[in-house]
């Protein structure tokens, strides 16, 4: 116990904003470990940009500081903070190696700064693949074998002598970034250079495609006790990134002497490399022997050990810390059984399966083949009690339009044999298909090497399909065969699909039907506790999950009126992430302060809504209707709150009222009044606000009517969508019918609804509660950007610097005569756009809105707490202040992750692209905008900078910037065209060629030798597939990481202010200091 006393303040580094293999996760296991400090009473500051996560709220950390997680800020908050302690477990990569950077350049020294828990040089011993490989040599565990090349020549030795294939990956990068496969010279020639730019040091190793991949997540503390919490497998073989992998826990195929055998070779490696916490330890297992190779070891709380702590319910990161700050295992108490120590293993009597959501369709010309990088943005995790069942179930909850492993709309594959072994993210679909076209379970093996138990389980969905469709009428069916498809996981949604053969039309109806017979018969199902000792203690958990594997519930329904339930935001995705969960968890807190029973339903394990202590009630399972009146049957609650998860609640708002359960806050009937474009739009006639002009049209000939009356460029969207998809700027003919055929396969039932586009108009946006109608506190903030890209991509600034107050007084008319024309009770957002003062509304949302975490962080008043307290009928205390008395400016900036989607174009438009964001405070606007451009990788430029600024208004923008770089003294490259506008205006640039010319000095050349520090790349019009250079250009600064800025308004915005501001001007403040 002897370390425990002199430690009194902690720095915990944060993973910042969400991106393509460092997401959600760290949110929560970040939040877990303040949690377990504060326990012990010691004081913790974190550093994280990231404004939209629960970590960052009050009452987790003591002081946050919306800062960049780099060495140059994080020494300057040690400096200023003096902290004995400092933790880099939990914030991915990022916080891994900016700790690793402080430990080499001797600041932790400097400032006698403890590393608590695995010490450093674990880390980098786990880190670099050389150390690594000598350390397990030490103790003659295998390892596969690779060489550290610092050269393509090198490389080509290697690979060479191992002989093809090969992989490729980058030391020091998160979720495979950088690497490969490559079966030959000329591929590794590419991917060699590719994977030069993210790292000095690249790996070749040999490949094992086709092993079985196994994980551990092992638990040490300093007295050398280890457990394993949990064993995962990978349903696809090597080859597959872990992060893009279907994954079961626990293990379901390995025997029991090979199970064993690599869960001792896990605490053999742990306590040699002598980590202190958590660690995860990758294995490739050979189907036909039991050889063995370690893959990597990850001295870190990773994405698996996020799913491991739901799957388990052992709270992994909340025992890291407490073992870092130098506990025993013996000395804790488990959390969840209350009653054993954090020694005992769980044990499971059920199975998890996890499955990554992708949202490869949001970007231009992105490959989709999976391979050793991570692509995916999210994932969900389905609880049951055997593979059928929890598959089905998570291939709904994804979210892509499936009802589970069969029954879905026709699915075509050229040629299933090519699909079967080259993975896309259909691949699980393809599967379906080649069994149903009569593949056998062996032919499917050999092309996917999945492994057969898997297969012969999806065989038998199959046969139980097949046997269903022998019957028209759910009465036929005989009740067994009815109780087995419901235990392996068939919806009503299915049954109606394959016995009732219904419409699209009657599809709902007879859903609840079949529901209504179902229930007749008595096959209804079980809510079963998350038991993490396999019934061996009592457990104490209020973690459930729903199955019809049962034939007794595990917990009692009070049905006394107190219950409120929580629809979650179910799995992160592009449009739709944290920002929802930090709305969820401000719910469930609210509720709770009222002294009424707060129940969560949610099925995404990145998440911190689904932590076992953050609401009375965990159902861990699907929001589809079924589920949550499944759910609601049972638990009789008090109301459901939709308006706080994004849009999968709201969209399930009219079809629970219908089915007579009680909705909080607005009704559902005006939820849907805001949805639906033709009762909005006559409502806001009504109320005489102006809007762009817009048809609903169903044919050709009268879209083109229209677009003849408004002229080009026109946005074309279908009617109920999320975060733009398949919503278009067109500026002509041919362009408008490419993307007529796209858009009206996104919804059949749904005509095309055409908008006149106005270009360079401001968009302004506005997040309020209402009561009855009536505003009670609002929330206007500004784009940089002009209108035309999505509002998930803009940079937003609050309170707005720059907007007329003129515009300001109209915009809060306009939002009262809103909520009281659709009696809002709760939250709401709406956005709007001006144009020399005219304003125009494009939309309003009566649901909590992605900006609502940032603007309640800038104004200090959360606006759900206060929301959920006008749903529940509580008197809020409204504070009385406006946004105009602030001393200071937020600035909320994109994340974008394109460096994960090879060949997609990284231009913004009106789909969203950004996968997360961050949040940061200034003084003024340029000192925010730099904090929050730096927080999300931009670095101030050294020297050399290119400028290619399309249209002759993006040309204007930039002028002024231009010439503040010129005083500054960088050197400009331009391109042709920019340069002469240039010169014309007293500036001087050095053209540079474009790519597809052969003089040099070329753009791309500069650009591969990295001799270019920011490059500014202005698309010239709205539409076609951009002139392929400028797309080149545009590309190669993302593959050879180099910053790049697409929209002349930002990079005016960010050049200004690097120009004027010093780096050591920036003041370091914390969050309460403002």
């Amino acid at each position: 116990m002897h370390t425990i006393d002199k430690i009194e303040k902690v720095v915990l580094l944060g993973s910042g904003a969400l991106k393509i293999g460092e997401a959600g996760e760290f949110d929560y296991s970040g939040s877990q470990a303040l949690k377990a400090l504060k326990e012990e009473g010691i004081y913790t500051v974190l550093i994280n940009p990231n404004i939209a996560t629960i970590q960052t709220s009050e009452n987790i950390a003591d002081k946050v500081y919306f800062l960049p997680v780099t060495p140059e800020y994080v020494t300057k908050v040690i400096e200023k903070e003096r902290p004995q302690g400092i933790l880099l477990a939990f914030g991915g990569q990022t916080a891994l190696n900016c700790g690793v950077q402080l430990y080499r350049s001797g600041v932790l020294e400097k400032y006698n700064v403890k590393v608590l828990g695995t010490p450093v040089q674990a880390i980098i011993d786990t880190e670099d693949r050389e150390k690594f490989v000598e350390k397990l040599d030490e103790i003659n565990v295998k390892t596969i074998k690779s060489e550290a090349v610092t050269s393509v020549a090198e490389a080509k030795r290697v690979a060479h002598e191992l002989g093809y294939p090969i992989i490729i990956r980058a030391a020091y990068t998160l979720g495979g970034l950088g690497s490969g496969f490559c079966d030959n010279d000329e591929e590794l020639d590419v991917l060699a250079n590719k994977a030069f730019s993210y790292s000095p040091q690249i790996l070749v190793e040999k490949s094992l495609k086709g092993w079985k991949e196994v994980e551990y997540e092992v638990v040490r503390d300093r007295y050398d006790n280890c457990i394993t919490v949990c064993n995962m497998e990978n349903f696809d073989p090597l080859g597959i990134h872990t992060g893009e992998s279907i994954v079961v826990a626990p293990s379901q195929t390995l025997s029991n002497s090979e199970y064993h055998k690599l869960r001792r070779l896990a605490i053999k490696i742990i306590r040699h490399i002598g980590v202190i916490g958590e660690c995860n330890v990758q294995y490739a297992l050979d189907p036909e022997s039991e050889d063995y190779r370690v893959i990597e070891v990850n001295a870190r709380l990773s994405r698996s050990s996020a799913l491991a702590s739901k799957a388990t319910g052992y709270p992994l990161a909340f025992i890291a810390a407490k073992l870092g700050l130098g506990y025993g295992l013996h000395e804790l108490k488990n959390n969840v059984t209350k009653s054993t120590t954090a020694c005992f293993e769980p044990a499971l009597d059920y199975i998890v399966c996890k499955i990554p959501r992708w949202d490869l369709g949001k970007f231009k010309g992105v490959s989709r083949e999976l391979g050793s990088s991570m692509k995916s943005v999210g994932e969900v995790m389905a609880i049951g009690r055997n593979f059928e069942e929890v598959i089905q179930k998570g291939l709904r909850m994804i979210g892509q339009g499936m009802h589970g492993f069969v029954a879905n709309k026709e699915f075509e594959v050229e040629d299933i044999d090519a699909a079967l072994s080259h993975p896309t993210d259909k691949r699980i679909f393809v599967i379906a298909h080649a069994l149903k076209n009569g593949y056998s379970v062996s032919r499917i093996h050999e092309l996917t090497r999945i492994d057969r138990w898997f297969i012969e389980k999806l065989e038998n969905i199959i046969r139980i399909e097949n046997e269903l469709e022998q019957y028209n009428n759910i009465t036929q069916v005989p009740d067994t065969l009815l109780l087995e498809a419901k235990q392996r996981g068939f919806s009503d949604f299915q049954l109606a699909r394959t016995v009732s053969k219904s419409s699209a039309k009657n599809i709902e109806r007879d859903m609840l039907d079949i529901r209504k017979y179902r229930k007749l018969r008595g096959i209804t199902p079980y809510v079963k506790q998350i038991d993490t000792l396999a019934a061996e203690y009592p457990a104490m958990t209020n973690y459930l999950y729903v199955t019809y594997n049962g034939c007794a519930h595990d917990i009692d329904f009070p049905r006394d009126n107190r219950s409120v339930i929580v629809l979650g935001s179910g799995a992160y995705r592009i449009g739709s992430s944290v920002e929802f969960d930090w709305c969820s968890v401000s719910a469930l807190n609210t509720i709770r302060q009222q002294g009424l029973r707060s129940v969560m339903i949610n099925y995404n394990p990145e998440t911190v809504s689904t932590d076992y202590d953050t609401c009375d009630r965990l159902y861990f399972d699907e929001l589809t209707l079924e589920r949550v009146l499944d759910i609601t049957d049972l638990e009789q609650p008090k109301g459901v709150i939709v308006s706080t998860g994004g849009q999968i609640p709201n969209n399930l708002a009219l079809r629970l009222q219908n089915e007579h359960v009680p909705i909080l806050g607005t009704s559902a009937t005006d939820i849907d009044h805001a949805e639906d474009r033709h009762k909005f739009s006559a409502m806001l006639d009504e109320i005489g606000v102006d809007q762009p002009r817009w048809r609903e049209l169903t044919t050709m000939d009268d879209i083109y009517r229209f677009v003849d009356e408004v002229g080009f460029p026109v946005l074309i969207r279908p009617s109920y969508v999320l975060s733009g998809a398949a919503m278009n700027v067109v500026s002509n003919r041919e362009e408008l019918e490419h993307f007529l055929t796209l858009a009206t396969n996104v919804s059949k039932q749904y005509p095309v609804v055409v908008t006149e586009f106005i270009e360079h108009a401001k968009e302004i946006e506005i997040d309020a509660v209402a009561r009855n109608g009536e505003v009670l506190i609002y929330a206007i903030s500004e784009h940089v950007e002009f209108a035309g890209v999505h509002s998930g991509d803009a940079t937003m600034v609050f309170p707005p610097q720059k907007m007329y107050v003129e515009t300001m007084r109209r915009i809060k008319i306009i939002a009262r005569e809103v909520a009281r024309m659709l009696k809002i009770s709760g939250p709401f957002n709406m956005q709007l756009m001006a144009k020399n003062n005219d304003i125009k509304v494009i939309e309003c949302n009566l649901r909590a809105s992605r900006s609502f975490p940032f603007v309640s962080k800038v104004l200090k008043v959360n606006f759900i707490d206060i929301a959920t307290k006008v749903m529940l009928g509580v008197e809020p205390d409204v504070p009385h202040k406006s946004a105009f008395e602030l001393d200071y400016v937020g600035i909320k900036a994109p994340q974008f992750s394109f460096s994960r989607l090879q060949k997609a174009d990284p231009v913004l438009g009106v789909e969203m692209a950004s996968t997360g964001e961050v949040g940061c405070l200034g003084e003024d606007f340029h000192e925010a905008i730099l904090k929050a451009m730096m927080s999300v990788g931009y670095a101030i430029p050294k020297k050399n900078i290119l400028l290619s600024t399309g249209d002759s208004r993006s040309k204007m923008d930039m002028l002024s910037a231009a010439k503040a770089l010129q005083e500054k003294g960088y050197n400009i490259f331009a391109t042709r065209g920019t340069a002469a506008f240039l010169e014309t205006n007293g500036v001087h640039a050095t053209v540079l060629h474009w790519p597809d010319q052969p003089e040099q000095p070329n753009t791309l050349t500069y650009i591969k030798e990295k001799k270019i520090d920011l490059i500014v790349n202005i698309p010239k019009n709205l539409s076609k597939d951009e002139l392929n250079n400028d797309y080149t250009i545009r590309r190669s600064a993302i593959d050879f990481n180099i910053p790049l800025i697409t929209n002349a308004r930002l990079a005016s915005a960010f050049i200004t202010a690097f120009c004027r501001i010093k780096p050591e001007d920036i003041k370091i403040k914390s969050w309460n200091e403002y």
